[in-house]
């Protein structure tokens, strides 16, 4: 088999991993040495099918020796397999960013033997590319459950970003659905990349040319709708993974069919959860910019997101006793609780109220969405001009102002929505 056989082969089997979509560091080219990685990220084209494709993402392998159901590359599935050799994949890294058809690498492989033996095969890879090439761009690689922590940490000194997936949102379902697989090992190299950031970054402090383990931080991935879990479980999940493990960002990945066994959803009856992994990505971005806690937005007796609104506009119509906010008085805090008010948009309030009086002129150009933020705010004691909406109308208002931005973008397109802008 030729290496442009098992790019293809490899490459479509990468294609479920959720690549971080921006490199979350800042580093120059260096003399004698190609390519450089900027925090603005790496995002600039996409595949036919909506994914970015700047970061080439594919597998060292695809012939696993576990039996996950639910994934495309388990040991029972009757798929062609391939594995390059570490040579073949470090040339086609470096002659495809040559052509600029990438600026970095994405790289995950099955498990082949054992976890040892795969990572190092990519700790190869990654040698080659570092040392031998010279290549000092972005490079993300998936530590493997299960590998010597020595293994680990020589990966995270080669990559700028490590990720373990933890698969699956409860123990329960794992054991279900991956029995090779357990949590404990999942969080075990989780806890290890999260001390030897700690580590580096106080290495770093004291000698400025000290080596750096892992600069991007690391992040995860979970598989939604494949299992019964609700939002407030998944969303409580991760807020704990930020907590303790410091991630930089957690993955949601809404479940497609790859499998006819009887634990998993019916691919004839089951439709990928798109939007719900749409409002999940919302979600997510309230907890990490936006200073929500998990347990603000869920709780037992709604465990699940309101699909027709956005999480932000679902949390304030349910606390309407907060609200309207007068943006003339309101600190940083409850202005970013505001439907329409973004973290770009709440700073500028708190600049543009110092010289001079708020209006909803004003406001607009300030970047506030009014369309959302006009139920909730008042200026200067007054509502908006000509608004005449009862309290129990703002939902219907709220759903008709989502469907239309949702009925144009595609599912793709859904999946790929990370909450930028106001929400």
């Amino acid at each position: 088999m030729d290496v442009m056989d098992k790019l293809t082969i490899l490459a479509d089997a990468a294609k479920y991993d959720a690549a971080c979509t921006s490199s979350g560091l800042d580093r120059r080219a260096r003399a004698g040495q190609m390519g450089s990685a900027t925090m603005a990220g790496c995002c600039h084209s996409f595949s036919a099918d909506g994914r970015c494709v700047t970061l080439l993402k594919v597998l060292l392998s695809n012939a696993c020796a576990y039996d996950c159901q639910y994934c495309v590359n388990r040991r029972s599935n009757d798929v062609p397999r391939a594995t390059f050799t570490p040579r073949e994949l470090a040339e086609l890294t470096i002659q495809f960013y040559r052509r600029n058809y990438i600026e970095g690498l994405f790289l995950s492989s099955a498990v082949v033997g054992s976890p040892d033996h795969t990572t190092e095969g990519m700790i190869r890879v990654l040698r080659l590319l570092r040392e031998e090439y010279g290549f000092w761009g972005y490079i993300h690689a998936k530590a493997i459950p299960g590998a010597d922590p020595l293994l680990t940490r020589r990966l995270g000194m080669l990559a700028d970003r490590l990720s373990v997936n933890i698969e699956l949102p409860s123990q329960r379902s794992l054991a279900l659905l991956a029995p090779e697989k357990q949590r404990a090992g999942i969080l075990t190299p989780m806890a290890q990349i999260r001390d030897g950031i700690a580590v580096s970054q106080g290495e770093l402090a004291r000698f400025r040319h000290a080596p750096r383990f892992a600069p991007a931080g690391q992040s995860t991935q979970m598989i939604i709708g494949a299992t019964p879990e609700t939002d407030r479980h998944i969303l409580t999940l991760a807020q704990a993974l930020y907590d303790k493990y410091r991630l930089k960002r957690v993955f949601y990945s809404a479940y497609i069919p790859v499998s006819d066994s009887k634990l998993l959803p019916a691919p004839r009856q089951f439709r990928p959860p798109l939007l719900r992994e749409h409002r999940l990505y919302q979600a997510d971005w309230l907890l990490r910019y936006y200073h929500f806690r998990a347990e603000e937005l869920l709780d037992e007796e709604s465990p699940n997101f309101d699909e027709r609104v956005d999480p932000k506009c679902s949390w304030a119509l349910r606390h309407m006793e907060f609200f309207p906010v007068e943006v003339s008085r309101a600190d940083y805090e409850m202005l970013l609780r505001v439907p329409g008010i973004g973290v770009r948009s709440a700073r500028r309030i708190l600049t543009a109220r110092r010289a001079a009086p708020l209006s909803f002129d004003i406001l607009k150009r300030l970047g506030v969405v009014l369309k959302r933020a006009q139920y909730f705010i008042t200026c200067a004691g007054k509502l908006l001009p000509g608004l005449r909406v009862r309290e129990e109308q703002v939902l219907s208002h709220l759903v008709a102002l989502e469907q239309p931005a949702l009925l144009e973008s595609t599912p793709v397109q859904l999946s790929l929505f990370g909450g930028e802008g106001a929400v």
